[in-house]
């Protein structure tokens, strides 16, 4: 049965960082293309960033980018999200998704594969 695991949420003042983890099981981990997505409180779901297991291509929200760094360790099947210099407006549930071969750009409906969610909550 595949599987998304995410964990390393939490509580975080504004400016500080966490890395989120997400363990992948049940599926070949090479074969996919890995995103984050969140969905912060009254908001859409929104994708955060992506990357491609083949060659390494990664894809970030503006709203993100230089902040927010993604990355696998595909020995582990893990991918994580390290995010530096959080604000309160990156307050979200952040979820884990996997797609197969690469970044599709169809968001949410594009993902054959997604975990429960980590929530992270930044405060001002």
């Amino acid at each position: 049965e595949a599987q998304l695991v995410e964990s390393g949420g939490g509580l975080v003042q504004t400016g500080g960082s966490l890395r989120l983890s997400c363990i992948a099981s049940g599926f070949t981990f090479d074969d996919y293309a890995f995103s984050w997505f969140r969905q912060g409180p009254g908001k859409e779901r929104e994708m955060v960033s992506c990357i491609m297991t083949s060659d390494g291509s990664t894809y970030y929200a503006q709203s993100v980018k230089g902040r927010f760094t993604i990355s696998t360790d595909n020995a582990k099947n893990t991918v994580y999200l390290q995010m530096n210099g959080l604000k309160p407006e990156d307050t979200a549930v952040y979820y884990c998704g996997a797609e197969l071969d690469y970044c599709s750009g169809y968001g949410w409906g594009g993902l054959d594969y997604w975990g429960e969610g980590t929530l992270v909550t930044v405060s001002s």
